[in-house]
């Protein structure tokens, strides 16, 4: 891939969700804090902008990527509707480090996920979820190369990313710095995925 000149600016800059909204809507691809990690995100429905962020990671192409957003109510192109246990577990834990796999809808492109389902999540950054309100739901990956440590500054960001994206957006240290627990909803019993901040415990108690 040919090498992009990446700027690096600080999310207190004023103006700063605009500028990322105007390389976003460009079909750019930008790196910003989240309340877990560092996600590199792009327009969703934008399967060109999708695509250089598979490049920019070095993302096999049969994995899927996560869509976030601001709140539930963004979900409403992407997922064909939450089941019972999928409105629970949204209700109890969103924000929050808890991403929940759906029945995607046809809106969906299938850039971003080959498969009937889509993993969706609502960050509890309050940054994050200004940005996610203004530019609309992005799909986000961590902000690293394939296969490497999460990054939860950034400045480790740069290390891997410098080059390959078009803004990084520094927050400082993100408050998680571990991945979302992932959960397959798309069945009456909701499936572990990923172990995450959420404990099944938790989760449990919430479907009890």
């Amino acid at each position: 891939m040919g090498v992009i000149r990446t700027e690096v600016i600080s999310i207190k800059e004023h103006g700063v969700v605009q500028k990322a909204k105007r390389v976003l809507e460009s079909g750019g691809v930008v790196a910003f804090p989240t309340d877990t990690v560092y996600g590199i995100g792009a327009v969703y429905s934008n399967p060109a902008a999708v695509l250089k962020l598979y490049r920019a990671k070095e993302r096999p192409g049969d994995k899927a990527i996560p869509i976030l957003g601001a709140d539930q109510e963004a979900f409403t192109e992407v997922a064909l509707g939450f089941n019972q246990a999928a409105l629970l577990l949204a209700e109890a834990f969103w924000p929050g480090p808890l991403t929940l796999l759906v029945k995607r809808s046809l809106s969906v492109p299938v850039e971003v996920t080959s498969f009937a389902t889509v993993a969706i999540r609502v960050p509890d950054l309050e940054f994050t979820r200004e940005l996610l309100s203004v530019c609309g739901p992005l799909a986000v990956t961590s902000a690293n190369l394939s296969g490497g440590e999460s990054p939860c500054t950034a400045q480790e960001v740069t290390a891997d990313l410098d080059g390959r994206v078009d803004l990084i957006l520094d927050g400082g240290q993100t408050p998680g710095g571990v991945s979302s627990t992932v959960l397959d909803c798309t069945q009456e019993k909701p499936v572990l995925l990923r172990e995450g901040p959420v404990s099944i415990a938790a989760i449990e108690k919430i479907l009890e």
